[in-house]
C-alpha cells in the first residue's frame, strides 16, 4: 500500500497533470480521467490513515492514477512538445 506521503505525491502529481491537460486542450476524456483520479485521491486523502475505506480503495485507486499519469505524458510528449519546437 502507498504511505501518506507517497498518496500525497501522486495526488499533487495527478493535480498538476490536470490543469495542464486543461491549459493544454488536451481531449476531455483524458481530462476526464485526471479529474476523476484528482477527485478519488483527494477524498482518499482526508480520511484517516487506518480506515477500512483508504485500505481498500488506495491501491486500486494508486494504480489507476498511475496509469492515468502515463496516458497525460504520452499526450503531452507527442501533442504539447510540437508546441515547444
Amino acid at each position: 500500500m502507498e504511505t501518506r506521503m507517497e498518496l500525497s505525491h501522486l495526488r499533487r502529481e495527478i493535480k498538476t497533470a490536470l490543469e495542464l491537460a486543461i491549459a493544454g486542450l488536451a481531449p476531455s476524456e483524458l481530462i476526464a480521467t485526471l479529474a476523476e483520479s484528482a477527485g478519488m485521491l483527494e477524498a482518499l486523502g482526508e480520511l484517516p490513515g487506518d480506515s477500512a475505506p483508504l485500505i481498500a480503495l488506495v491501491p486500486k485507486e494508486a494504480t489507476r492514477a498511475k496509469s492515468r499519469l502515463e496516458e497525460w505524458r504520452t499526450w503531452e510528449m507527442k501533442h504539447l512538445s510540437k508546441l515547444k519546437a
